[in-house]
């Protein structure tokens, strides 16, 4: 389902594995497995408009041409730490991009991004930067990520997150416009200190079995 640059992910797969990481009772290898699987599920829609190049090869037949992906087209960026859990099924997919990392965390007083690691690959031309991170909430986050890539040159950026909470797509879309969202769920909103409802809890705690 898509409302002007957000895409809802509703395959039956998707929504499946979202209900299983909702429930409070799944432990974290559970969790961080079917993080990894829902990725990579999503994977497959926000890469579709990837450019193809031709190659001529022999296949044991005859000579063709085939398409194949061009080269250094994609970079995935996580934000720590929890975006280090979508990596590995994105990467099953697409084993040639590149990885950059971002360290940003919300400071539990105020709720703003704290900036405190940023280390990216250089921005190739007409490439797409994909940002991962399991929630959007604030947007805060989202917006200091994209805001860094963007300083570095980047211009063609998604962001994936599993769950999205409608202040943080609003904050999101104020901020950068351009960029379009993909999530396996919208939820009702943020409560009081800034977390999802229904939610998830904390992605990260969940995924590395931390309080």
């Amino acid at each position: 389902m898509t409302k002007g640059k957000v895409m809802i992910m509703d395959h039956p797969l998707i929504q499946h594995k979202v209900g299983i990481i909702r429930n409070e009772k799944t432990e974290h290898k559970v969790f961080r497995e079917l993080v990894s699987e829902i990725a990579m599920l999503m994977c497959y829609e926000v890469t579709r408009d990837l450019a193809l190049v031709d190659e001529d090869i022999t296949t044991p037949m005859a000579k063709t041409t085939v398409k194949t992906l061009q080269e250094d087209q994609v970079t995935l960026v996580p934000i720590l730490r929890a975006g280090l859990g979508m990596i590995d099924g994105m990467l099953s997919l697409i084993p040639n991009a590149r990885v950059g990392f971002i360290g940003i965390y919300r400071d539990h007083e105020t709720s703003q991004p704290i900036e405190y690691y940023c280390k990216l690959p250089t921005i190739v031309p007409n490439s797409l930067s994909i940002v991962l991170d399991p929630m959007l909430a604030t947007g805060g986050s989202a917006i200091a990520a994209i805001d860094m890539i963007k300083a570095r040159g980047g211009r063609d950026i998604k962001f994936v997150c599993l769950i999205a909470a409608p202040e943080g797509i609003e904050a999101l879309h104020s901020a950068h416009p351009d960029v379009e969202i993909y999530a396996a769920a919208e939820d009702e909103r943020l409560n009081e200190v800034n977390y999802i409802v229904p939610g998830l809890g904390d992605a990260g705690d969940r995924l590395y079995g931390t309080k």
